[in-house]
């Protein structure tokens, strides 16, 4: 990655970084700490106002609320925020925190994310205490562009080479004036502003590419539609959901059978009503309609043949910031004889990913979507009766070693093949029209190599 001390990453506070507004939190620790003021930290002329309000109040006071709102603060920082920071620290950009509040208030919450700079409006002291009056101008649309713009001409950085985020109208002068504006989050009269002038926009609460209408994700639009009676091809039996944590990260993992089963497993994940992270393969994310419907859910694209561990970060990423992040360790639908195996392989990645994040690992057995979507067919079937059943089952978390991946592998699969019904674990010889049922349309391949075939690997 190049690294660029010329260049740096701008960031707004609220809305931003934190989800909702700074000004009552800080308010409510200055209260605590005795110290009334006639109104909360604002803007414009109230910014003033709150400075008056502040005569006479003890810098080391002030301090020691700052301090503890530091702690609050951080509490509601964006769960992708820490994660857009990271990748500019590591960039080398210098890191700024633009904010209205008053510096003696935000100084420990900026300490406490690691930026480099703090530019905010000044509250002057004297003697130890504060004077009611501010120093220099309101850290706010404007005054906001004139205070970076000037610490950038100090600091030598490049405002054309440099980042802003924000998710305020006011500072739609700052995006402006930067080579790769972000409005984050963004107001609707923001939102318009990128759009004329084709900014990105991001949203620190989902990842990158995730689209928001009306401030929800698709994926919560259309939850009510994720109910079994409304799929007319199968017909389900989907227990042990109560497994699936309602908040906070997690991992699931399942066994892969069918084109079907991101259907079947989304049903059962519904009802935590919350986003899911698909990982999934390249050709489904790269596919024309359907690839730009995952990225717009949040979904992970995985190209094995790469051996690149950018799939592997994002899901951490995805996991640190407290998401519920779905994989299939076999990588791939089974071909042939594997697929009647009693016992299931899968590669080291769920593995991986649970030792890095500690995550709970929660496992899902399907069973019966290749009744529905087999590997040869380009289409699911369509039946008006003889529906056939699907059967889903989520297990508790697995207890995982974290000694050594290849073993917490082998129990991650030992723990899927638990919830399968008994005839998975039986031995018995495929018919013919069984096995071709698990090629893909069109093979061409030698079958008798099919059961040397490495986890995850369609070559």
């Amino acid at each position: 990655m190049t690294h660029d001390s010329s260049a740096a990453a701008v960031f707004d506070l609220d809305r931003t970084l934190i989800a909702g507004a700074s000004g009552p939190i800080l308010a409510r620790h200055l209260d605590a700490a005795g110290l009334r003021q006639l109104s909360t930290p604002g803007i414009k002329s109230s910014a003033r106002r709150s400075a008056r309000g502040a005569k006479g109040w003890p810098v080391a006071e002030v301090r020691r609320a700052a301090r503890g709102a530091a702690d609050d603060l951080a509490e509601r920082l964006f769960p992708y925020a820490a994660a857009v920071v990271d990748e500019h620290r590591r960039a080398g950009r210098q890191l700024v925190l633009a904010t209205r509040q008053p510096r003696c208030l935000v100084r420990p919450f900026a300490a406490k994310v690691g930026v480099d700079t703090l530019i905010a409006t000044e509250w002057q002291a004297a003697d130890g205490h504060l004077t009611g009056r501010i120093e220099g101008p309101v850290v706010h649309g404007r005054g906001k562009l004139g205070a970076v713009t000037s610490w950038a001409r100090q600091a030598g950085v490049n405002l054309k080479a440099s980042y802003a985020y924000s998710a305020g109208y006011s500072d739609a002068p700052l995006l402006d004036s930067v080579g790769h504006p972000v409005a984050v989050n963004p107001e609707p009269r923001l939102r318009g502003v990128a759009a004329l002038h084709e900014w990105p926009i991001r949203y620190l609460d989902a990842p990158e590419g995730v689209m928001k209408v009306a401030g929800r994700e698709l994926q919560d639009w259309v939850r009510w539609l994720q109910r079994p009676g409304l799929v007319p091809n199968a017909r389900f039996d989907i227990d042990g959901t109560e497994q699936i944590p309602h908040r906070g990260p997690a991992i699931v993992v399942f066994n892969h059978r069918s084109y079907f089963d991101p259907i079947a497993l989304s049903l059962a994940l519904a009802r935590a009503g919350r986003p899911v992270r698909f990982l999934g393969k390249k050709e489904v994310y790269d596919a024309p309609v359907l690839g730009t419907f995952n990225r717009l859910w949040g979904g992970i694209r995985v190209d094995r043949a790469s051996g690149s561990d950018e799939p592997l970060n994002r899901a951490i990423e995805a996991v640190r910031a407290g998401e519920l992040v779905a994989l299939a360790p076999q990588g791939t639908i089974p071909r042939g004889p594997a697929f009647f195996s009693p016992r299931l392989s899968g590669r080291w990645g769920a593995a991986r990913l649970a030792d890095t994040t500690r995550a709970p690992v929660i496992p899902v057995g399907l069973w019966g979507t290749e009744q529905v979507w087999p590997r040869s067919a380009r289409l699911p079937a369509l039946r008006v009766t003889g529906r056939p059943v699907v059967r889903v089952r989520v297990g508790a978390p697995i207890q995982l070693a974290h000694d050594d991946a290849e073993r917490d592998t082998e129990r991650i699969m030992a723990a899927i093949v638990d919830l399968l019904p008994d005839e998975a674990r039986s031995v018995r010889e495929p018919t013919a029209q069984e096995l071709a049922r698990t090629y893909p349309h069109g093979y061409r391949g030698n079958p008798a190599a099919e059961t040397d075939r490495r986890p995850g690997t369609d070559s």
